[in-house]
């Protein structure tokens, strides 16, 4: 029950579009579903990044570190993909989520693939989104050929832990391995990178 007077905080656009992610905590082989703490507001050195204070979840692996989250930043640079997403959506990268959950809470989206190389983030991970329209995959999306004639809305690529210039090759690799079958197509932190 809030007490009376209680300011409360509207929920922002990015709330609304892709919500934070609720996967419990857990582990399975190096890679481990946590929450984090963000105390004060921070601005990250790269390209002005922002994290507000709160609670997050991150996607980290024992050698790697972390390799995704749900703090705005990450969110926004997903947004245009959860806003083009409609009919059938491909999603390469599995993470913790985030973009499942948000496309699922769209009626125009008729089923969602989701393609995952590594089995552990599938087993941590996968569990935790059930819906009839959704369908994981163990593959390796540079690999993966969908059944011919399959179209899609739209296809996202996050297959990355790290914005950097040395994705693009792959990137674009994707792009026109997907492009023919796509209404519309993008992959994590492209725009950053060529920005």
């Amino acid at each position: 029950m809030e007490s009376v007077g209680a300011i409360v905080e509207p929920e922002s656009w990015i709330d609304r579009l892709i919500p934070k992610v609720t996967v419990p905590e857990g582990a399975r082989g190096p890679w481990s579903v946590e929450r984090f703490t963000v105390k004060d507001s921070v601005v990250a050195r790269f390209r002005e990044r922002h994290f507000e204070p709160g609670i997050y979840t991150q996607l980290h692996h024992a050698r790697r570190g972390l390799v995704m989250s749900d703090t705005p930043a990450e969110r926004y640079d997903h947004s245009p993909f959860v806003r083009a997403a409609h009919g059938d959506v491909l999603i390469s990268g599995l993470g913790i989520g985030m973009c499942i959950g948000a496309v699922l809470r769209k009626p125009q989206v008729s089923s969602v693939t989701v393609i995952e190389i590594d089995p552990d983030v599938i087993e941590l991970v996968g569990p935790h989104y059930r819906d009839d329209r959704l369908t994981i995959i163990n593959a390796d999306a540079r690999e993966w050929v969908p059944e011919k004639g399959r179209k899609f809305g739209a296809v996202w690529h996050d297959i990355w832990d790290s914005i950097c210039g040395d994705n693009l090759p792959e990137m674009h690799a994707l792009n026109r391995r997907y492009g023919k079958r796509a209404a519309w197509k993008g992959c994590w932190s492209q725009d950053l990178i060529r920005a």
